[in-house]
């Protein structure tokens, strides 16, 4: 009998890499028969190759912390969930409960399968005296793995948000310079003329040099510049926003991922995937 094993530990104790086989299911909602949504897919269980046998599935929608294992070929992936169309409440109610880390045997595997398909369900093959899980692998219809593969791609997404990019105060300061201003002023001189007397005539009466002294005062005038301050407007200063739009280049590193097929053997794959029927490796 094979052995089953959770494809968590597979990658977690064993570092396995799932290649094409590993389909980003866990975690996805659950829908049964007619659409109706029953729960979430919780694990695959795989063989040791890495091939994937069954979905183990929550049904709390229909049974409370009940937890059952779906072959997987009854799977239909799509955005929103994983659709399992012929999967019935009462398949689930007869079908063997399944806890994390239990082994899933030959015995549990073929009564789920029986109640799936019928008692009368006969295997495709059959390996010795006895029918076992192996010998219903081969049913494609059971056990085929799911034809759509969700390849995904990073995007970028951008949201602008405002913030304060910085603030702009306005004001007044006194800012002095020295100006000169000519201004003519006018001031008064004496102007004393002195005339010879070309005939000179005798002073009457008995003269004294210096006995009488005599002296004239003159006042002048001038003016002087009286120099004042007068404020004023020379320029007005409005102070509003305005919103400028420029464009920003953002670079970032983003991912997609990419078919990936494995070709051993004879096998021929038809298609954009591998046209060779004789070339083996990777594309």
């Amino acid at each position: 009998m094979a052995n089953l094993i959770p494809t968590s530990d597979l990658v977690r104790d064993r570092n396995y890499d799932m290649g094409t086989d590993s389909y980003d299911f866990i975690g996805k909602r659950a829908y049964g028969n007619n659409g109706e949504q029953v729960g979430t897919v919780r694990e695959a269980l795989t063989e040791e190759g890495g091939k994937i046998r069954y979905f183990v599935v929550e049904v709390g929608s229909w049974f409370t912390s009940k937890e059952v294992v779906v072959p997987v070929g009854l799977a239909r992936v799509e955005d929103d969930g994983v659709y399992f169309d012929s999967l019935t409440k009462e398949q689930v109610k007869e079908m063997n409960g399944y806890q994390v880390g239990q082994e899933y045997g030959d015995a549990a595997q073929v009564a789920d399968i029986r109640t799936l398909h019928g008692t009368g369900y006969v295997a495709p093959a059959v390996s010795s005296g006895s029918v076992t899980a192996a010998d219903h692998y081969q049913d494609e219809k059971l056990f085929g793995t799911p034809t759509r593969l969700q390849l995904l791609e990073e995007r970028l997404l951008v949201n602008k948000e405002k913030y304060q990019a910085g603030s702009v105060q306005v004001g007044k300061k006194v800012e002095t310079r020295t100006e000169n201003v000519n201004v003519d002023l006018s001031h008064e001189e004496v102007v004393i003329e002195r005339r010879p007397v070309t005939e000179a005539r005798p002073v009457e009466g008995v003269v004294t040099l210096g006995a009488a002294t005599e002296t004239i005062r003159v006042d002048l005038e001038a003016e002087r510049a009286n120099v004042a301050k007068q404020a004023y407007v020379t320029e007005e200063v409005e102070v509003g926003k305005r919103t400028q739009t420029e464009q920003k280049t953002y670079s970032e590193t983003v991912g997609r991922e990419v078919l990936d097929v494995t070709k051993t053997g004879e096998v021929e794959l038809t298609g954009d995937v591998l046209t060779d029927a004789n070339k083996t490796g990777k594309r």
